[in-house]
Order: structure tokens, then sequence, then C-alpha cells
């Protein structure tokens, strides 16, 4: 229910609009910098990924190098890096979550998201 019953206050709804948009940058900036691991191989292969998803590092110890068998080392980097970008996206909801339910549910009274 809109207080006085008239229409939203646009201003007050902008001011609103424009701070959520600022909380939103500045948790994705914060994501940007943020690293967080991800190992396979009983550590044997570690990746390093932002909050973000971008992949910053890749650490391969010597006993998980074998010439004679390159598709097991291939699938320890890829699990790596895959529990990585989960560890990523586990960051992202915390985040961003509380923010995308602002938009999403209702944190602007008056606007249709």
């Amino acid at each position: 229910m809109i207080p006085g019953g008239g229409q939203p206050n646009m201003q007050q709804l902008l001011q609103q609009a424009q701070k959520m948009q600022q909380d939103l940058q500045r948790a994705q900036e914060e994501l940007a910098n943020t690293e967080v691991d991800g190992q396979a191989g009983g550590g044997l292969v570690k990746a390093t990924v932002t909050g973000a998803g971008e992949l910053r590092a890749l650490r391969i110890d010597p006993k998980a190098v074998d010439p004679e068998d390159t598709e097991t080392l291939a699938d320890l980097i890829v699990a790596a890096v895959h529990a990585a970008n989960e560890n990523a996206q586990t960051l992202q909801q915390q985040k961003l979550g509380p923010l995308a339910q602002g938009l999403g549910g209702g944190g602007i009274p008056g606007l249709p998201f």
C-alpha cells in the first residue's frame, strides 16, 4: 500500500534504484577482486578463480604429471577448475543474492520487478 493513497514518490523510487545499482556494482567489483580455489586429486591440481569466474592461477604438483597418461592430468585440471567455479558461484550467491532479491522481490515499491 502506498502511503497517502497516491502515486509513489518517483524521486524516492529513483534514489532507491540508484542505491541498489551502486550496491550491485560494489558487490560485482568485490567479486572480481576476490579469489577462490578449487582442487582435484587430493590437491595435486589447484585452480584459483575470481569470484566472477575468471581463471587466475593453475598449480600442478609434479606428481600429477605422467607423460604416459596426460588424460588423467587433463581430467584433474578440468575438475579443479570446475570446483573453483562452483566455489565462485557460491560466493556470487552470497554477495549478489540479497541484492537480486531486493530487485526481484519487490525491493522497490511500485516497480514491476
